[in-house]
């Protein structure tokens, strides 16, 4: 049986594509958007970012409480996951509630755990 390949057996490169693509790149700012990923890779922080999708706005204690940790190590996530621009905070007397920063990072919450579910689906198949 013949064993399958995921490399190119020949070299043909498509120009025209590869100039377009890399001329995009160079005004892309890809280190930030790896670091959002990178930060969103930590099981406890995605917990977090769901638990923020689903609820629009947490304190820290509540935080805490969904992912089985202390308040300290839950502000620690939220504070990194808030200096990579993906949360915000707000101050209410003695409480610090916790938001995802925009919309668009809710989408990426959403459509991550939707492709999750859609890959399951087919594996199961």
């Amino acid at each position: 049986m013949p064993k399958e390949h995921d490399v190119c057996e020949v070299t043909c490169i498509d120009e025209v594509k590869v100039k377009r693509v890399q001329e995009q790149l160079a005004q892309q700012k890809t280190l930030e958007v790896a670091k959002i990923f990178k930060a969103l890779a930590d099981e406890t922080r995605i917990k977090i970012a769901y638990a923020l999708a689903v609820e629009e706005e947490l304190c820290v204690c509540d935080v805490a409480n969904i992912i089985n940790a202390s308040t300290a190590t839950a502000s620690h996530h939220l504070r990194l996951l808030r200096n990579l621009g993906l949360a915000k905070y707000r101050k209410e007397g003695k409480l610090v509630y916790y938001s995802l920063d925009d919309d668009c990072v809710k989408q990426l919450i959403e459509i991550a755990f939707k492709h999750q579910q859609e890959v399951t689906k087919v594996e199961r198949s």
